[in-house]
């Protein structure tokens, strides 16, 4: 017996417009404070997993394959609430993130900014790579 995969509603699907990889940028934003954490990219098939198991799901350009967001460092993030932008081409996912979410172990992956002329690191490391992932970087 195979398992189905979960799949998306024609009429959710039709106001999505993909890009020519199949793919939309999609930003996680902490649901009750409106911090933005980070962005990354989804296709059908991770929207549908999301949506399916409330447990945020990506497609990773670099490993070319589908990553649940926490798989590996424990630091999950679950749909709270997931919208659309006026042209359908970008998705906001309102999240409840566990711990941190940037894999360098700070809170988002927005830690640095430009000030004075500079990119200053606004954030600090909360929990260490090596803690995370059981190696550095």
């Amino acid at each position: 017996m195979t398992a189905t995969r979960p799949t998306l509603a024609p009429e959710f699907e039709a106001v999505l417009a993909f890009d020519e990889r199949g793919l939309m940028p999609a930003v996680a934003q902490q649901f009750d404070t409106g911090e933005v954490l980070m962005l990354a990219w989804m296709n059908r098939e991770s929207i549908a997993e999301t949506l399916a198991t409330g447990r945020v799901c990506y497609w990773s350009r670099s490993r070319r394959r589908l990553w649940r967001k926490g798989e590996s460092s424990g630091q999950v993030q679950r749909v709270v609430e997931l919208r659309v932008d006026c042209d359908g081409d970008m998705l906001l996912l309102k999240v409840d993130q566990t711990g941190v979410c940037c894999h360098t172990g700070r809170r988002t992956c927005l830690f640095r900014a430009w000030r004075d002329g500079k990119w200053v690191e606004i954030q600090r490391v909360l929990v260490s790579p090596e803690t995370l992932y059981g190696h550095t970087e």
